[in-house]
C-alpha cells in the first residue's frame, strides 16, 4: 500500500508540474499576442499560492482605445488557438470594450482602457500575490 501511495503522489506531482509548464507557456503566448497589438503595461499576477483565488494567474494589460482593446482580444484568441488549441471558456465585456475578461481557467486575461484599469485596480487588489511587470516594447 505504501508504494502505491508514493507512486500516486509522484504521478500527481509530475502532473502538476506538467500543468504548470503548460500554463506558463500559455501565459507567454498571451503576452506575445498582447505585444503584437501594442498592448501596454502588462502585469502577470501569480495567484496560485493564494487560497480561494479564482485562477492561478491573471494577465492584466491595457489598450488606449476600445478598438485596440478588441484587437488585443482578437490577437490573444488567435495566438492561443493556433499555438495551444485553446479557446477561452468565457469572454465578457466585448462590445463596450472598457474591460474585456477572457477566462482560460488557470489564466484569466483582463484587457482594460486606462481609466477602467485605474478604477478597478486589479493589480493592487491581490496584495499577497507576486506581480511581474513586463516592460513595454515601444
Amino acid at each position: 500500500m505504501f508504494f502505491k501511495e508514493i507512486n500516486v503522489n509522484l504521478h500527481l506531482n509530475r502532473m502538476n508540474h506538467i500543468n504548470m509548464d503548460k500554463t506558463k507557456e500559455l501565459i507567454n503566448t498571451i503576452v506575445n499576442a498582447i505585444q503584437e497589438k501594442k498592448g501596454q503595461d502588462i502585469s502577470i499576477v501569480d495567484l496560485h499560492q493564494i487560497e480561494g483565488a479564482i485562477a492561478r494567474y491573471f494577465v492584466i494589460c491595457q489598450g488606449n482605445s476600445p478598438t485596440q482593446v478588441e484587437a488585443i482580444h482578437d490577437s490573444i484568441e488567435e495566438f492561443t488557438l493556433k499555438e495551444h488549441h485553446e479557446k477561452p471558456v468565457k469572454v465578457i465585456g466585448l462590445g463596450l470594450s472598457q474591460w474585456v475578461a477572457m477566462d482560460y481557467v488557470d489564466v484569466i486575461v483582463h484587457i482594460f482602457l486606462p481609466d477602467a484599469r485605474t478604477f478597478y485596480d486589479l493589480d493592487g487588489l491581490w496584495g499577497d500575490a507576486e506581480v511581474t511587470d513586463i516592460p513595454n516594447l515601444d
